[in-house]
């Protein structure tokens, strides 16, 4: 795919790993509608802010009504409450499936029309090493994760015929806002923006962007043993 003749929707691209993405979109030559529910903390220079909330099938609506070029959509848009999915409060469980899952869902049915109108394109959806694996002090980000990763999966095979491709990008920790607790290495947001961006120009169904999650992913064949050795 020609990213320098793209039009790109980014959600979430107000900070982090969105606006890494709006950045190095604009900078080959794609024309970029960057989206947050907050348009105006969208300040990057070259990319048209629009208001849209995943987690609001309205907004979502609307958004799809107003933007009719799109030919490539980033599902980055996302939460991280930190909810056990044992004790943690049923709302933050809740707002995890409702971003993630439901939220990505519901892009694609408002967006993959439009991709298709304009003679196809990509999807590229933001995982996680963590929907591989997951651990109690994630669960619910883990589970929503996991669940969006199957989406992929799935819709990867039904846009397919429609001119689509769909990719999945895992990665593990970044350096952002959401993991700034983390102790452990963390990738730079440019260097994941810029290995999404090279995957959507080769149609990769999957991004696999560092050694954790090439590790994890490696172990999935392993079962619970490998994944979990402490249960073992």
């Amino acid at each position: 795919m020609d990213i320098s003749t793209a039009t790109a929707l980014v959600t979430g691209a107000n900070r982090g790993l969105g606006r890494a993405l709006a950045q190095e979109l604009v900078a080959r030559g794609a024309t970029v509608y960057g989206a947050a529910r907050r348009p105006d903390q969208i300040d990057l220079p070259g990319v048209k802010a629009i208001r849209i909330d995943v987690t609001d099938p309205a907004s979502v609506a609307a958004a799809a009504e107003e933007v009719r070029d799109i030919t490539v959509l980033i599902n980055n848009a996302g939460s991280s409450t930190g909810a056990d999915l044992l004790t943690g409060s049923w709302d933050d469980v809740r707002l995890e499936m409702e971003t993630h899952y439901l939220g990505t869902l519901g892009m694609i049915r408002a967006f993959a029309p439009v991709i298709e109108s304009q003679g196809g394109g990509a999807v590229l959806n933001i995982l996680s090493v963590l929907s591989w694996v997951t651990f109690p002090a994630v669960g619910a980000y883990s589970a929503a994760k996991s669940a969006q990763w199957s989406l992929t999966n799935e819709v990867r095979q039904q846009l397919a015929p429609r001119g689509i491709t769909v990719s999945g990008l895992h990665v593990g920790y970044m350096d952002t806002d959401m993991a700034r607790h983390v102790t452990e290495p963390k990738t730079d947001p440019a260097d994941v923006a810029r290995a999404a961006v090279d995957g959507i120009a080769a149609g990769a169904p999957e991004i696999v962007v560092d050694d954790l999650s090439r590790r994890v992913q490696a172990g999935l064949s392993g079962g619970v043993a490998a994944l979990y050795p402490q249960l073992g």
